[in-house]
C-alpha cells in the first residue's frame, strides 16, 4: 500500500491520466484572499492549455515544477 505522499500526481485536464510534472497555482481574487492558492496539476501536454485558461481569467499566479519531476534542474 502506498501512502498519499508516495502517490504520483495526475494531470488535472479532463480525461488525462498522465503523470503531472507541473503545478499551476492560482486563485480567484473575487473569492479567495490574496495569499490563498489552489493547485491544478499538469502534464507537459496540457500545461499550456490549463495555464492559458487560468491566465485568461486573471487567476494564474505561479507555474512550478512538481518535486521529483524530470522538469526540475538537477
Amino acid at each position: 500500500m502506498t501512502s498519499p505522499a508516495e502517490e504520483i500526481p495526475i494531470c488535472s485536464a479532463r480525461g488525462c491520466r498522465a503523470p503531472a510534472d507541473w503545478a499551476l497555482r492560482w486563485n480567484n481574487p473575487r473569492l479567495h484572499d490574496a495569499q490563498r492558492r489552489k493547485t491544478w496539476m499538469a502534464c507537459p501536454e496540457h500545461r499550456p492549455t490549463l495555464a492559458d485558461f487560468l491566465d485568461a481569467r486573471g487567476f494564474l499566479r505561479e507555474v512550478a515544477p512538481v518535486a521529483g519531476s524530470p522538469t526540475l534542474d538537477t
